[in-house]
C-alpha cells in the first residue's frame, strides 16, 4: 500500500513538473514575439529618422553647391565680358598698327625715291663746279691755291678793321641773349628731369570679396562701423558699391591706418570695438615706422647722406601731406633734382643744391605746426639740426622771407617754382579745402577737456571726442552749443556744419 501510495506521488509530480514546464515554454514564447516586435517596430521608426536626416542633409549640401555655382558662373561671366573687350581693344589696336604701317612704308618709298634723285642732282652739281673752277683758272691765269692765298691777304686787313667795330656790337648782343640763355638753361633743365602729375583724393576704394563682410564690418546697431570712425576720425561710408567700401577723409596718414586696420581687421575676421581700438593702435604705429623707412628710401635714391634722424622722419611725412593737391615729397624730389642739374650746367655744387632742394618744404610738415611761415620754420628745424649755413638761407629765402646770401638760393627758388607752375602740377581748390578742415579741427581742439577732433563728410560734421574724468554729461551740452557758436562767428563754410560732442566713461580692471 504504501509503495503504491509512493509511486502516485511521483507520478503525479513528474506530471506537474512536465505540465509546469510546458507552460513556461510557451510563455517564454509569447514575451519573445512581443520583443521582437517591439525591435522591428524600434528599428523602423530610427530607419526613417536616418532618412530624413539624409534628405535635409543632402538638400542642405545641395543649396550651398548651387550657390557656390552660381557665384562661380557669375564671377566667370564678368571674366568672360573683360576679356571680350580686351580683345576688341587688341583688334582696334591691331588695325591701326596695320594702317600706320601701311602709311609709314608708303612714306618710306617715297623717301627712297627722293633721296635717288637729290644723290643723282649732287653728281650733276659737283661736275658743274668743277667746270666752273677750270674756267675761272683759264680767265684769270692763277691757280686755286694762289687765289685763295691772295683772296686770304685782302680780307684779313679788312677783317681787322671790321672786328674792332664788331666787338661793341657783339658785348651788346651778349647782354641782350643772357636773358635767353638762362631761359635755355632752365628748359634744358626741365627736359632732363622726368616727373609725374600728382593727384590729390580725399577718398580710398577699399575692396572687400563678397558683400556678406559689409554687415559684420557694421556690427549690431552699428557699433563696429562706429568705434572704427571714432578710432580713425575717418569717414566709413557703406552703400549698393559691389565689394567696396569709400573711405573718405582730407587726411591721408589717417586714411591709409583706417584702410590697413580695416584689411587686417577683414583678414583676420575678429571685428568687434575692442579688437578695433587695438588693431588701430597697432597700425598707427606701423606707419609711423613706414614714415621712417620712406624718409630713408628716398635719401638714398638721391645720394643724400648724413641727414639727422628727425629730418629723415620729416621727409617720410611728406609723402602723406600735398601742397595745393601736389604731393610734397614728389615735389620735393623733383626740386632737388632740378637744383642739382642747374647747379651743375652753373658750375656749383651739386650735391649741396640737391640737398637744400630736398629740404626747401621741411615746415609744411612738423608735428606741432606752429603760427610760422614754413620757409622760416623749415630754416630754424635745419639749424636746429646742424645743417650747413648755405643750406638754411636757401630754405628760409626761396619765398623771399629772408635776404639771398648764397648763390643757391636762387638756384632752390627757381626750382621751386618750376615744379609748382608746370601745368597738372597744383590745384588751389584742395588746398583751400584742406586748410578749411584743418582749421575747422583746431578751433574745436582748442577748448579744454578736448582729447581729439574729426572733421567728416567734407566739413560738414565736426566730431568732438572729450576726456570723461574732465567734461561731464551736462558740460558736454555747453561745448557742442560752444564750439558750433564759434564756428558760426569765426568761420566761412557752406551750408551747415553739424557738432557732435563724444563722450565715453570706461573702468577697467585687471586680474592678477
Amino acid at each position: 500500500m504504501n509503495n503504491i501510495l509512493i509511486i502516485a506521488v511521483i507520478v503525479s509530480f513528474a506530471i506537474g513538473a512536465t505540465i509546469t514546464f510546458f507552460l513556461q515554454q510557451k510563455a517564454f514564447k509569447t514575451r519573445s514575439k512581443n520583443i521582437v516586435k517591439d525591435a522591428e517596430v524600434e528599428a523602423e521608426v530610427i530607419k526613417k529618422e536616418k532618412i530624413l536626416q539624409a534628405k535635409e542633409k543632402f538638400f542642405h549640401l545641395k543649396t550651398e553647391h548651387e550657390k557656390i555655382i552660381n557665384e562661380k558662373n557669375k564671377k566667370i561671366l564678368i571674366a568672360e565680358n573683360r576679356i571680350k573687350q580686351k580683345e576688341s581693344s587688341l583688334s582696334q589696336k591691331l588695325e591701326d598698327y596695320q594702317r600706320k604701317k601701311t602709311e609709314l612704308d608708303a612714306i618710306r618709298n617715297n623717301l627712297n625715291i627722293q633721296i635717288e634723285v637729290v644723290e643723282k642732282k649732287e653728281e650733276e652739281l659737283e661736275k658743274l663746279h668743277k667746270r666752273q673752277v677750270e674756267q675761272l683758272e683759264a680767265i684769270s691765269g692763277l691757280s686755286v691755291s694762289d687765289a685763295k692765298s691772295q683772296l686770304i691777304e685782302s680780307l684779313k686787313a679788312e677783317a681787322k678793321t671790321e672786328a674792332m667795330s664788331s666787338v661793341n656790337d657783339i658785348m651788346d648782343e651778349a647782354k641782350m641773349t643772357a636773358n635767353k640763355e638762362a631761359k635755355k638753361i632752365v628748359v634744358e633743365t626741365i627736359q632732363r628731369v622726368a616727373t609725374e602729375s600728382s593727384v590729390e583724393n580725399s577718398v580710398s576704394v577699399f575692396h572687400i570679396d563678397n558683400d556678406d563682410i559689409k554687415g559684420r564690418i557694421i556690427g549690431r546697431e552699428g557699433r563696429n562701423i562706429r568705434a572704427l570712425e571714432a578710432a580713425t576720425g575717418v569717414e566709413i561710408i557703406v552703400d549698393d558699391t559691389p565689394e567696396a567700401i569709400i573711405l573718405s577723409c582730407f587726411d591721408p596718414v589717417r586714411r591709409e591706418i583706417a584702410r590697413l586696420s580695416l584689411h587686417q581687421l577683414v583678414a583676420d575676421g575678429r571685428i568687434h570695438p575692442a579688437r578695433i581700438e587695438e588693431v588701430v593702435d597697432k597700425t598707427r604705429s606701423k606707419v609711423e615706422d613706414e614714415i621712417i623707412e620712406v624718409g630713408k628710401r628716398t635719401t638714398i635714391d638721391l645720394g643724400i647722406h648724413g641727414l639727422h634722424p628727425e629730418l629723415i622722419r620729416l621727409i617720410g611725412k611728406m609723402k602723406y601731406r600735398s601742397s595745393y593737391g601736389q604731393n610734397l615729397l614728389q615735389h620735393s624730389r623733383e626740386v632737388a633734382n632740378l637744383s642739382s642739374i642747374m647747379a651743375a650746367e652753373l658750375g656749383l655744387n651739386a650735391r649741396l643744391a640737391k640737398r637744400a632742394g630736398l629740404l626747401h618744404d621741411i615746415g609744411k610738415v612738423p608735428d606741432d605746426e606752429p603760427e610760422l611761415p614754413h620757409a622760416i620754420l623749415g630754416m630754424k628745424l635745419a639749424e636746429r639740426y646742424k645743417e650747413k649755413s648755405d643750406i638754411c638761407n636757401a630754405i628760409g629765402a626761396h619765398h623771399d622771407e629772408i635776404e639771398m646770401t648764397t648763390l643757391i638760393a636762387p638756384i632752390v627758388q627757381v626750382c621751386d617754382a618750376i615744379s609748382g607752375a608746370r601745368p597738372g602740377a597744383r590745384r588751389e581748390v584742395v588746398e583751400a579745402y584742406i586748410k578749411r578742415l584743418k582749421n575747422l579741427e583746431e578751433l574745436a581742439l582748442s577748448h579744454p577737456g578736448v582729447m581729439k577732433t574729426y572733421a567728416i563728410q567734407a566739413g560738414r560734421e565736426l566730431r568732438v571726442i572729450v576726456g570723461s574724468e574732465k567734461v561731464s554729461d551736462k558740460d558736454a551740452e555747453k561745448l557742442s552749443f560752444e564750439i558750433a557758436e564759434k564756428i558760426q562767428n569765426e568761420m566761412t563754410y557752406p551750408g551747415q556744419v553739424k557738432v557732435t560732442v563724444i563722450r565715453e566713461t570706461r573702468a577697467v580692471n585687471y586680474a592678477k
